[in-house]
């Protein structure tokens, strides 16, 4: 196993273009929380074969951290008092489509969150959160006529 500096060195750059993919400008923040995390299990890795994959499944579990932090952070909206809020609707509409599809739609439409934000939650890519939400929605369409 090299020694830590040689890693980060050999690696820094592939997964500061991961991060910024995925997190845009808060890439600098995941970049620092990434090597911290895998300085932190370096001396405990027991198999050394492929440590890029290594890093960079340590960069995509931070940015996934990072929407979640992000989406959780409390939003104080007044209720309209003469409806349910979206996210309660769709929940009802959308119980019958797959587990994707459902999640995709219920995050997009009832929750507004971007399909970059979605993508990271499911573990997929942001044109398969788009996908998804988008056969969820026409799977809606077909059963509503």
């Amino acid at each position: 196993m090299p020694p830590f500096e040689s890693f980060y060195e050999e690696h820094r750059d592939a997964v500061l273009r991961e991060l910024r993919r995925l997190v845009g400008k808060d890439a600098e923040d995941a970049y620092q929380e990434t090597f911290l995390r895998a300085l932190r299990a370096y001396g405990r890795l027991k198999h050394t074969e492929n440590l890029r994959a290594w890093v960079l499944t340590i960069a995509r579990r931070v940015a996934v951290d990072h929407y979640r932090r992000r989406e959780a952070t409390p939003v104080v909206v007044e209720p309209e008092t003469d409806c349910r809020p979206a996210y309660a609707e769709l929940r009802e509409l959308a119980d019958g489509l797959p587990r994707k599809e459902r999640a995709a739609v219920v995050l997009r439409y009832g929750y507004d969150m971007s399909y970059a934000a979605i993508g990271a939650a499911l573990g997929s890519t942001e044109d398969a959160a788009r996908q998804a939400a988008s056969a969820g929605v026409r799977r809606l369409r077909r059963r509503m006529q």
